[in-house]
């Protein structure tokens, strides 16, 4: 296993710590994209996230891999600092498994990916709001019409 993949692997297993004892088992082993939409998203944005990282830091790759992860995320009975927490935990995991490479480099470059999934998390949210919002509308409008 590469340098790369075993970052990948613990990042992963970190992040997928956020699930409940009943579905922990299940991401964590199977990342198929069809048997486990959730698990196949965490691991391969986490992969395009590390890549950027510890590469060009390239907003345009960075963004859709952010967004896939910060969806899920936001429709789940997650708190804010939870679903987006994740992303610090690659700091302690490039300490240990990447010490050549610049640290504070890295960690500013954590703190930016951080902001930005912070930024994601917040316009995810908006948008369960206005849906909630509509359908509370929708609900409302169509008793309305019954009555």
């Amino acid at each position: 296993m590469n340098k790369s993949e075993a970052i990948l692997e613990r990042w992963f297993a970190q992040t997928v710590e956020s699930y409940s004892p009943q579905a922990l088992p299940f991401i964590k082993k199977n990342t198929d994209r069809f048997r486990n939409p959730v698990g196949h998203t965490l691991h391969e944005g986490l992969r395009a996230l590390i890549e950027q990282v510890l590469g060009g830091m390239d907003t345009n790759c960075i963004a859709p891999a952010l967004d896939a992860i910060i969806r899920i995320r936001a429709v789940q009975d997650l708190a804010a600092s939870e679903a987006v927490g994740f992303v610090f935990r690659l700091k302690p995991i490039l300490r240990d498994l990447a010490p050549e490479q610049n640290q504070a480099m890295l960690g500013g470059r954590i703190d930016q990916l951080a902001l930005m999934a912070f930024d994601t998390y917040m316009r995810c949210r908006e948008q369960v709001a206005d849906i909630r919002v509509n359908e509370s509308r929708r609900s409302l409008l169509a008793r309305q019409d019954i009555g």
